[in-house]
């Protein structure tokens, strides 16, 4: 069964909102921070996780939330044999902690943007769902302290 806008939850919604808002300002602040994916003039402005990765790599210890979204990863939607299938989202080339926690919240921020929502991955398992989005955000206000950018990430200035 595919789940109707109208049947999911208020809450869930509303962590949904709160999930796109908080990982917005984040790449807000990445790119406020110099954290930029290139910096040749006239390329568009696109946050670096790349550079933020290289940057605090040895820095970054995995929190509670982290530990929890490793254990548990989102799946990655993918087409096989001409039909839309999940599967486990590759980290075997990520070579630090760092790089693997963004990959996933990155992972989950395109599953809930672009990816389907039904099925074991998606909104009809809505404690997985709320489970995904609050580790990843926890994840995200963790990172903007590793970062030293929490006031742009927050506006507070």
């Amino acid at each position: 069964m595919i789940m109707r806008r109208e049947d999911i939850a208020q809450p869930l919604s509303e962590l949904a909102f709160e999930f796109f808002f908080w990982f917005s300002r984040f790449e807000y602040a990445l790119k406020e921070n110099g954290y930029l994916k290139s910096l040749v003039d006239g390329t568009r402005a696109e946050p670096g996780w790349e550079k933020f990765v290289d940057h605090w790599q040895l820095k970054y210890v995995p929190s509670q939330e982290a530990r929890r979204l490793l254990t548990a990863p989102p799946d990655r939607q993918i087409v096989l044999g001409g039909k839309l299938e999940w599967q486990p989202v590759g980290l075997a080339d990520c070579v630090c902690d760092l790089a693997r926690i963004v990959r996933l919240v990155k992972t989950t921020r395109n599953n809930l943007f672009h990816g389907g929502k039904h099925g074991g991955a998606g909104w009809d398992d809505p404690k997985r769902t709320e489970e995904l989005l609050k580790n990843s955000m926890a994840i995200l206000e963790q990172l903007a302290d590793l970062g030293g950018f929490q006031a742009d990430y927050r506006q507070y200035y």
